[in-house]
């Protein structure tokens, strides 16, 4: 993981989880999160509504200029990526494992920012089909951030992260799981 925020944001999580289980939603103290709280989202795991988002942090907001909640995850994204986000939510709550995504953003005409997004399941009474947690941590070097929003965003890496030591972590570059395509 490049972003501390994504850092942040997995380590709580793993905390949380007992004997490897994604923790229960109810588990969460948006306090203990409080340093990257806006760049933090919660998903409905709801495929045919695009995965709503529940939660939406200011940061997050602010790379497409407009308040996200209540709109489909699936729309930040292009559209030909859509299938592809879909598929890794899925494996995420299949698996109940967290996986992390590269993305570039940019306005019409604007250069591309890199966003680096981690997705958390969560368990809600048990069930792991039912929430997501995530962040979405935007690099700093566009000047455009803040002042318009980005188009959908293009997905370019993708992987599943494995529990164990930060180099497992910092792993070789990313890549797609063979069940979800190239």
């Amino acid at each position: 993981m490049r972003h501390a925020v994504s850092n942040e944001l997995y380590a709580y999580w793993r905390a949380l989880g007992k004997g490897g289980c994604p923790p229960e939603r109810n588990a969460l103290e948006p306090g203990a999160i409080r340093g990257v709280l806006a760049d933090t989202f919660v998903l409905d795991f709801d495929p045919a509504g695009g995965f709503p988002l529940r939660i939406s942090g200011s940061k997050v907001n602010a790379v497409f200029m407009r308040e996200l909640r209540g709109n489909p995850f699936l729309h930040i994204w292009r559209e030909s990526d859509r299938g592809k986000i879909k598929a890794i939510l899925q494996a995420a709550a299949d698996e109940e494992a967290a996986y992390i995504l590269r993305a570039e953003a940019r306005p019409a005409g604007a250069p591309p920012v890199d966003i680096e997004v981690t997705l958390l399941p969560l368990r809600h009474h048990g069930a792991t089909h039912a929430r997501m947690l995530g962040s979405l941590a935007a690099g700093s070097d566009a000047d455009w951030l803040g002042l318009i929003g980005a188009a959908p965003a293009a997905l370019t890496a993708w992987r599943l992260l494995e529990p164990g030591s930060a180099a497992t972590l910092r792993a070789p570059p990313m890549r797609a799981p063979a069940r979800l395509g190239a």
